[in-house]
């Protein structure tokens, strides 16, 4: 069920305050516990299940990190319940909190909601930082700041955050006449995403037969967005998307690939994008850490060693998630011991290496996980320090609690319009349109 979302046109923000970037993904869930009780049964085998609901490719059960737990934890059963798309796994979670019902014990919550989850659900949820053995200064000050309210409440504890790369497919690039060399790839376009469309058009007069530059026309505008301090939002909480030159600028610039046939006509995330990755449809990808999951997720198994990442055109961010727990879930206190576990340093180093998540937390940077890793779609690669170096030229961020909705209306409905014959104004004025009807909702 989708949740009524009130939205006032002046809303409070989370700064991003970010020296090593800004914050990914995950978060959903069917029904699930109904008390508010730290119950150990109702499972069989007198186990402690413990469902946690997310979105996306987390990665935390392909890392073996629920295995991992169960066997230093024999009496508990971690189950997941996903949704694809965050936009729709937020709207029923936010139901959920506001009636305080349907909750499991573990909800994730996007970057792009955690504004609005902390200054209105709070109370419905656990105080991460009195939990035992929780301690803030693991984690980046600036990813501590996005969960925790005015009055000092953290209402969870992040997983990872998303410094913006490029991915591509070396083998694509070199039947166009590309360079390969993941540095040399990054000086073509280094410095302007322009520069990334001018490569774009050398791309497709050489490329291979049904290939296209780029996966959606919804990812090269996030990716060029990320990388913006302001862009839907003010620091003093105004909505200013439709007067900030840096959003229309990256709608103008990603109109103008979609005109030339540069991008697919696909939305992300959806069966038919994922259908294009297991096709070899594209050819480069703007690339948080988290998406060389997804696309693991969905290749085929020939595709493996055939990406590499590349530097983006300018340092940005895109996604990160924060773990949190109901007060009316079944296993309140098994749940935050959980929580604090998964989002443990040691942990997240773990999952990068096997899913590619970047952490949060900065001592895993030093870890040889993270300075060592390599990852099985981009092969002998050590994509480590390409990513925490993004991380670290990404800017401090303005977020606000509408941030989704702003981008799924300009993606959605509006620069991927300009694919099906649409122009770039009467795109604009979509988007527009839609934004400006859900944010008076």
């Amino acid at each position: 069920m989708r949740a009524r979302i009130r939205t006032a046109r002046k809303a409070m923000v989370v700064a991003a305050v970010a020296s090593l970037g800004a914050g990914l993904l995950a978060g959903c869930a069917d029904d699930g516990g109904n008390g508010g009780s730290d119950s150990s049964d109702g499972d069989s085998g007198g186990k402690t299940t413990i469902s946690v609901g997310l979105f996306g490719t987390m990665g935390f059960k392909e890392a073996g990190l629920y295995a991992e737990y169960e066997k230093l934890n024999p009496k508990i059963k971690i189950e997941q319940n996903v949704v694809e798309r965050n936009e729709n796994y937020y709207p029923a979670l936010l139901n959920h909190l506001t009636t305080n019902s349907g909750l499991l014990d573990v909800q994730a919550v996007e970057v792009a909601n955690i504004a609005e989850v902390t200054a209105t659900q709070a109370d419905k949820l656990e105080d991460m930082s009195k939990a035992p053995g929780v301690d803030k200064s693991k984690w980046l000050p600036w990813k501590w700041q996005q969960a925790t309210t005015k009055d000092g409440k953290t209402i969870g504890l992040g997983t990872d955050v998303g410094p913006m790369a490029i991915c591509y497919r070396t083998d694509l690039f070199k039947q166009a006449g590309l360079p390969t060399d993941p540095a040399e790839v990054g000086k073509l376009w280094a410095g302007d995403w322009a520069k990334l469309v001018d490569v774009g058009e050398r791309y497709k007069s050489k490329a291979p037969k049904g290939t296209f530059f780029m996966d959606s026309p919804g990812g090269l505008i996030n990716a060029i967005l990320g990388s913006e301090k302001e862009k839907f939002y003010d620091s003093s909480g105004e909505v200013i998307y439709k007067t900030n030159p840096a959003v229309k600028a990256a709608f103008d610039l990603t109109a103008e690939a979609a005109e030339k046939g540069l991008v697919q006509s696909q939305t992300q995330f959806q069966p038919s994008w994922n259908s294009t990755i297991a096709n070899n449809k594209f050819a480069a990808i703007a690339c948080p850490p988290w998406m060389l999951g997804t696309i693991k997720g969905n290749a085929k198994p020939d595709a493996a060693g055939k990406w590499a990442v590349a530097v983006a055109p300018k340092g940005g961010n895109w996604g990160g998630t924060f773990l949190t727990v109901p007060k009316s879930g079944k296993n309140v206190k098994e749940a935050q011991k959980f929580v604090t576990w998964l989002t443990a340093p040691e942990q997240q180093a773990k999952l990068f290496k096997v899913q590619a998540s970047f952490p949060s937390a900065p001592s895993a940077y030093t870890m040889p996980e993270v300075t060592g890793a390599t990852n099985e779609m981009t092969g002998d690669q050590k994509i480590g320090p390409i990513f925490a170096e993004a991380a670290k030229a990404a800017p401090v961020q303005v977020i606000g609690p509408k941030d989704q909705i702003i981008m799924q209306g300009l993606s959605d409905n509006g620069v991927i319009l300009v694919t099906k014959g649409k122009s770039a104004k009467d795109a604009w004025e979509s988007a527009v349109k839609t934004i400006d009807n859900k944010l008076d909702q």
